[in-house]
């Protein structure tokens, strides 16, 4: 089976020591990416470790097709324990930083301990080196990588950065990459800043050589010539289906359509949209750089899941305010969609729905924690009682669109992933829309064959994160071509990502998650019967727990 190679790289941020161990066995099994750092995780991060304390592991990885040419690859993945789960939680960002990250010989590098100055690691092919870098305190994400830029001429794709909100531990503050792309969800952001690390660099000229087959091309070469709206509006396209059939949350989940959709629909932010953008060795180029002169607004996206937060269940229908939030969140270091959706409960508490300036200037106040964003930085799930709001989250995790209460097999994928309310843990959605072909579609209502198709979905995209390969790669990555890129057959590939999947529930489950944490803050008619037959076709017991005898053999 193909897999990443090269050796761990550990490094204490509190001794300013360095360790390489050799991981051949685990990159064996796991193939790399999430699949590799969950396993890591699983052996070397104590269970009841603090997500803000020193012995909670934050580990980069990337996976074999990092080495390839193939377009859907320019994506590596961060793990840790979220500050806002509570669990382990993976995050994947795109950009450029995958293949500066592969060329230090590296499979996987992780970060343990604290240190007492605000510091730059810098890894590469011939070791580490420790910058202390107290004038960074505070800085933003833009000012961070101009730092590194004339300090030590590295660009903004070989960083990974933080803004103020992951110095300030905002609970789902964001590392950025290449400027603009995020490893968004979950708060990894606060656990690097709670380590005392501003930014780390990649660099070196150490790449692994790993034969990948010739199939990569025919899958880049469908990238480039393919006509698909995603090249124009990226995952906005999908807005206006979302708002036809009632899956757009609105007016802070009030509602499951918006009036305002025409403001900021995939054609607005197209409208906007002033080049191409791409991640690494892409063809394909869904990215959005976007653009409003008149009004000093410059930034990439937004994407859907920040139309829906900062658009509609704001009740803001200008797609050049949703612009501006989108940038604030970029600079300061906040993930886009929780902080849509902690900003629009604040709207909702204090009957302010649409008021630009003030959701703007929530989200600068989140990321300094000042007056009422220090609370709001805690997520929904910790202040929703003090403001007298529903608690719109799974696993304490904030919802994005594709809402479960009409599309409910995606309402039980929020339920069931490990990560919390999160669409592209399994990207049930594009079964019951549908975005796929007709044969494949489920209706969107009820729970009928869901369970088996969601452990299906759910396998496949711990196997994309492992390899790593692009979740928009679906219409070009068929079984056939997975066993020809990974060299295994495909049910060996979805034994991979099951693996993955198991080891995320024992580690949340030693750490006390079980079904109880498994809920939506809505009902769905055949819910509990649906996640029975969930945990039962997975093994598991009906408690949502994973028996200890079923991970033995992977955590030997």
């Amino acid at each position: 089976m193909l897999h990443a190679r090269g050796p761990l790289l550990s490094v204490d941020v509190g001794a300013k020591t360095t360790e390489e161990v050799n991981i051949d066995n685990v990159l064996a099994q796991f193939i790399g990416g999430r699949g590799l750092a969950t396993r890591l995780s699983h052996e070397r991060t104590p269970f009841d470790a603090d997500p803000f304390g020193p012995e909670n592991r934050l580990f980069f990885t990337t996976g074999p097709m990092q080495t390839s040419n193939m377009s859907f690859t320019g994506r590596m993945n961060a793990t840790a324990i979220s500050p806002l789960t509570n669990g382990i939680l993976s995050s994947n960002a795109g950009g450029f930083v995958s293949r500066n990250f592969g060329a230090t010989g590296y499979s996987a590098v992780e970060f343990v301990g604290e240190s007492d100055e605000l510091l730059a690691i810098h890894v590469t092919d011939e070791g580490v080196t420790f910058e202390e870098v107290p004038d960074l305190e505070e800085a933003t994400v833009s000012e961070t990588d101009e730092y590194m830029a004339d300090q030590h001429d590295l660009g903004e794709d070989q960083l990974c950065v933080i803004g103020p909100a992951g110095e300030n531990r905002v609970r789902f503050a964001s590392i950025m990459t290449s400027e603009s792309r995020a490893f968004g969800r979950g708060g990894l952001g606060a656990v690097m800043g709670a380590k005392g690390i501003k930014a780390i660099s990649f660099d070196g000229d150490s790449t692994p050589d790993i034969e990948i087959s010739a199939t990569q091309m025919d899958i880049h070469r469908e990238a480039a010539t393919s006509d698909n709206i995603m090249k124009r509006q990226g995952t906005t396209s999908v807005t206006d289906l979302a708002n036809e059939v009632g899956a757009f949350p609105t007016k802070y989940f009030a509602e499951t359509s918006f009036e305002g959709a025409s403001g900021i629909n995939g054609d607005a932010v197209e409208s906007k949209k002033y080049k191409k953008g791409t991640c690494s060795s892409c063809a394909f180029a869904c990215k959005l750089p976007t653009k409003d002169e008149e009004r000093g607004v410059e930034t990439e996206g937004p994407e859907f899941e920040t139309v829906m937060a900062f658009g509609s269940n704001a009740l803001v229908d200008d797609i050049v305010d949703v612009m501006k939030s989108n940038e604030l969140c970029d600079e300061f270091g906040v993930d886009t969609i929780s902080a849509g959706d902690v900003v629009s409960a604040y709207l909702a508490a204090n009957d302010e729905f649409g008021n630009v300036s003030l959701i703007h200037e929530l989200v600068e106040k989140i990321a300094y924690r000042e007056d009422e964003g220090d609370l709001l930085a805690e997520g929904i799930d910790r202040f929703h009682e003090e403001l007298g709001v529903e608690n719109w989250t799974v696993k304490g995790m904030e919802f994005p669109a594709h809402d479960g209460r009409t599309l409910n097999g995606q309402g039980l994928s929020f339920a069931t992933a490990n990560r919390g309310a999160d669409h592209m843990y399994a990207t049930f959605y594009a079964l019951e829309y549908p975005l796929v072909a007709h044969d494949d579609a489920l209706p969107p209502e009820g729970f009928e064959g869901k369970p088996a198709a969601l452990i299906e979905k759910e396998n496949v995209m711990a196997l994309n994160d492992s390899g790593i390969v692009c979740k928009f790669s679906r219409g070009s990555m068929t079984p056939e071509r997975y066993e020809k890129l990974f060299d295994a057959s495909y049910d060996e590939l979805l034994a991979v990502g099951s693996r993955v999947v198991e080891l995320e529930r024992h580690f949340n489950n030693q750490r006390g998650f079980s079904r109880e944490d498994d809920v939506l803050p809505y009902e769905l008619d055949g819910f509990d019967s649906a996640l029975s037959e969930y945990y039962e076709l997975r093994g598991w017991a009906e408690n949502g727990v994973v028996p200890d005898d079923a991970v033995t053999e992977f955590v030997a």
